[in-house]
């Protein structure tokens, strides 16, 4: 016979489930310059120069990637706000599907590359966007309105900012303010790295681990809203609009985050082996002065065995590290 209540019990642990699998799988759109090792230096580009695009889709925090689906359009803003429609071509990265563009950056400033993106499967609509300064002292484009649908409007320059700064911004939906939408915001950690941070994770953090992996703020009622990125890398930042043709739209602002500059002195810390030596080096100094009034065949016999004494003390905490 059936217990209809262990069916019940049954259906809701599969709800949590889901419902948690959710919220720990955010999936982002990434534009990353070619790499999937990308630092805040890799945005910079000097004029005249070229880069390449990779539009990568999946996990960031966890770097778990997934076919990317084809772009609904990528576009160039430049600095003086002209815009430019480029061609994305397939690709793949790390054994998935992804797509690639390329710019050539002809005079100083900001531009902004900007991607519209649907992925059915997922139910989001996404509106991404980067910024890539060119050139010397030009700082002018990044905060430009590039006109999309769901979008997010810096108040912080995104480029030349280090770990612990704090970034305010602006959601707008069909040019109005996202009042009281949530902002998801995530890091980028490459694949090296990712093992490890999510281990450490879900071993501190349970049962909800993926609290850590997506970070969530509410924009307030002009739409505004404020985060500290306290960490150097690729972070990703979503403001939730409404949903269309049954997807959520989001604008999402891709920040690149240096480490402090300049960086601070490390202290000198004398490691444990630095210290056995120096220990020993005083001991044998010792013994030298008081064999001085010995013959010196005692004198060089003890300095023989002092240096012994020292090389099997290196080894024997050699040996105990492995």
């Amino acid at each position: 016979m059936v217990r209809w209540s262990s069916v019940a019990a049954a259906l809701v642990m599969v709800a949590l489930v889901i419902t948690t699998f959710g919220v720990a799988a955010a999936h982002f759109l990434m534009l990353l310059p070619e790499t999937t090792e990308p630092t805040a230096a890799d945005f910079f580009v000097e004029e005249g120069g070229s880069k390449t695009f990779w539009l990568i889709w999946g996990h960031p925090y966890e770097h778990v990637l997934f076919d990317c689906p084809a772009p609904e359009r990528v576009w160039m803003v430049d600095p003086e706000g002209a815009v430019e429609e480029l061609t994305a071509t397939p690709t793949t990265v790390e054994g998935v599907q992804a797509w690639q563009v390329s710019y050539t950056f002809m005079k100083a400033g900001d531009y902004i590359l900007c991607v519209e993106l649907k992925a059915e499967e997922h139910e989001v609509w996404d509106y991404v966007k980067t910024i890539v300064h060119c050139g010397g002292e030009i700082w002018e484009g990044w905060n430009q309105n590039v006109g999309q649908k769901a979008e997010i409007m810096p108040y912080v320059r995104p480029y030349g900012i280090e770990e612990g700064f704090v970034f305010s911004g602006k959601a707008l939906y069909n040019g109005e303010p996202l009042v009281g939408a949530d902002v998801e915001v995530e890091m980028y950690h490459p694949k090296d790295v990712a093992e490890a941070v999510v281990s450490e994770a879900e071993a501190r953090f349970q049962p909800n681990p993926s609290c850590m992996y997506t970070r969530v703020v509410t924009t307030d009622s002009d739409g505004e809203f404020s985060f500290t990125l306290d960490e150097p890398g690729i972070w990703y930042i979503a403001a939730y609009g409404p949903e269309e043709e049954g997807m959520e739209v989001r604008g999402v602002l891709q920040v690149a985050v240096g480490e402090a500059f300049p960086a601070p002195a490390a202290a000198a810390i004398p490691t444990e082996l630095e210290k056995k030596v120096t220990s020993l080096e005083s001991r044998v100094s010792g013994l030298e002065g008081a064999l001085k009034a010995a013959s010196p065949t005692l004198v060089y016999a003890a300095i023989v065995l002092s240096v012994i004494a020292i090389i099997l003390s290196v080894v024997a905490l050699a040996l105990r590290r492995k």
